[in-house]
């Protein structure tokens, strides 16, 4: 039987490699976002709406029959520390980065404990582990999904469902450069300069790429992980081991 995956935010960055990858792996592969792609078998979904999200879930077990890993991913960024963020902004960016990530969870994780099986990979952060600077609110929704991880892991092992959490450094992704753009704009520095600084920050020298994450959520996904659950795992070139 062909195997089912949920992404979200599936249509660029990180999650489009993630549908690829999977399509790739020979999973039936659904993208829950709001851009239209033709990356999988793409739904129209605002994850922040709980009810576009059980719709979309409902969709997916009308079609496929079961699910078998989901990837919450769906997520956007802000810049800003506690006082520079807006009311506004703080509930925009946890709508989509937690509640997002609830909202899937709640309407999947009842057909994976009907299955006894399931594989659940949230997209965390470095911030997961570490504070930065100017991101009070990102941040705090990164920490969250770990949090998310652990705790599911542990109140469903017993239907054999496995959850972690990818939680990348600096990867090259459309969300990479609007943040360094938005960065020049009001700096006047030099995107290459800025570029090649960021490179510089991390251990191994370079920018992570989007293949690389995917690769590893793939492998958590796989029965090779079999045993890996709760787990928080790095994927950031050494950075927050320094």
């Amino acid at each position: 039987m062909q195997k089912v995956c949920v992404v979200t935010g599936g249509s660029a960055g990180i999650g489009q490699a993630v549908v690829e990858r999977f399509a790739t792996d020979g999973y039936r592969v659904f993208n829950l976002d709001l851009q239209s792609s033709d990356q999988g078998e793409f739904i129209c979904c605002d994850v922040s709406q709980s009810a576009q999200v059980s719709a979309a879930i409902e969709q997916v077990k009308n079609t496929a029959g079961r699910i078998d890993c989901v990837v919450s991913n769906a997520g956007i960024h802000l810049s800003a520390n506690l006082e520079s963020t807006s009311e506004a902004d703080f509930e925009r960016l946890m709508g989509i980065n937690v509640k997002g990530a609830f909202y899937l969870l709640k309407s999947i994780l009842p057909i994976m404990r009907t299955q006894n099986s399931g594989a659940v990979i949230l997209i965390g952060s470095d911030q997961s582990l570490v504070g930065k600077t100017n991101s009070f609110a990102y941040n705090l929704s990164k920490s969250a999904l770990a949090s998310m991880a652990k705790t599911t892991a542990l109140d469903y092992a017993q239907y054999g469902i496995r959850a972690n959490a990818v939680c990348p450094g600096t990867i090259e992704t459309p969300l990479y450069h609007q943040a360094i753009n938005r960065y020049c704009e009001r700096s006047g520095a030099d995107k290459e300069a800025v570029h090649a600084e960021e490179a510089a920050l991390q251990p191994i020298g370079r920018i992570g790429q989007p293949e690389e994450v995917a690769a590893l959520v793939a492998f958590l996904a796989s029965d090779e992980a079999r045993f890996i659950t709760g787990s928080l795992q790095v994927i950031d070139g050494g950075y927050t081991a320094q």
